[in-house]
């Protein structure tokens, strides 16, 4: 059975739907797909149906991931029993998926950062009325905390896991 992990930003557009295809993407390359299932969703309803921001979508594709096919939702009731973890972006989100989230689930719920290993940071900083320096350090942060946390959901399986490394432009 697969790993099911939430991405959960604001909207939906910049932080969640990088970190779902950055986790995607470094799944996949190293042949670790069918041990995960990746999704986002946003705490607000502001862009349902959208896909990501353009410049985090070009920011992807400069690193070899593609956002484009991803599209916009808001956090559902069924997202705190469906997923094993569901993982904010800050803590604004995090507080608000406590609130949302029904007892018996709370423990699933975590920042996505406390993953990261060569960052000290603990929020990932929403992108979205900066520059395109912004949008690369989303991106510094996502593959660091991807890589990561793909290693240690993974560590547990017999299968040999190979070394994850962040792709480079």
């Amino acid at each position: 059975m697969p790993h099911k992990v939430l991405f959960v930003c604001t909207g939906n557009i910049c932080r969640s739907p990088t970190a779902e295809g950055v986790a995607r993407g470094l799944a996949t390359q190293r042949g670790l797909e069918h041990l995960f299932e990746f999704d986002s969703a946003g705490t607000h309803g502001y862009h349902i149906g959208n896909p990501p921001d353009p410049r985090s979508i070009a920011a992807a594709l400069r690193r070899g991931y593609d956002l484009a096919p991803l599209r916009a939702r808001r956090v559902t009731e069924f997202d705190f029993i469906r997923f094993d973890r569901l993982l904010a972006m800050d803590r604004e989100h995090l507080e608000s998926l406590q609130r949302a989230c029904p007892r018996a689930h709370q423990k699933k719920l975590g920042l996505f950062l406390d993953f990261s290993e060569r960052f000290d940071e603990d929020e990932v900083p929403d992108p979205y009325y900066g520059g395109v320096q912004g949008f690369e350090h989303v991106l510094d942060l996502v593959e660091d905390a991807a890589a990561q946390l793909i290693l240690q959901l993974s560590a547990n399986r017999r299968e040999t896991v190979p070394e994850i490394a962040p792709r480079t432009p």
